[in-house]
């Protein structure tokens, strides 16, 4: 049941974050990711808003979590659960982890992509 939630709620995410990010950059029209950098920012704040209340203000059943937090938020980005690890690091006193966490995957996504892109376009 949980992979059905999941897949409903990712599928309603990727349409809001295809949704949201367009309507940014045409509100817009520049050459700075605003779309993207916007999705980042709200599913962080949501995502944020939903875990801290169900840390200690409500109650969510393992199938609400798995449609809001893996499905729907982890449909419009994945960001907020990269934030999210890094946070729980962080409140656990664990920072170097939280440091690698939040700058190895930067660095190392840019690699890996950067590398598969150039040797994808090779000719």
């Amino acid at each position: 049941m949980n992979i059905l939630l999941i897949a409903i709620g990712g599928a309603v995410g990727s349409v809001c974050r295809y949704l949201v990010s367009s309507a940014v950059l045409r509100a817009l029209g520049t050459l700075f990711p605003a779309g993207t950098f916007v999705v980042n920012v709200v599913g962080c704040l949501v995502f944020g808003a939903v875990a801290g209340a169900a840390q200690s203000r409500i109650t969510l059943s393992p199938d609400a979590r798995a449609l809001l937090l893996a499905g729907l938020l982890g449909g419009f980005t994945t960001f907020s659960s990269y934030m999210n690890e890094s946070v729980v690091l962080v409140r656990e006193g664990q920072f170097l982890w939280a440091g690698l966490n939040l700058g190895g995957q930067v660095v190392a996504g840019f690699a890996a992509f950067w590398l598969a892109y150039t040797l994808a376009s090779l000719r």
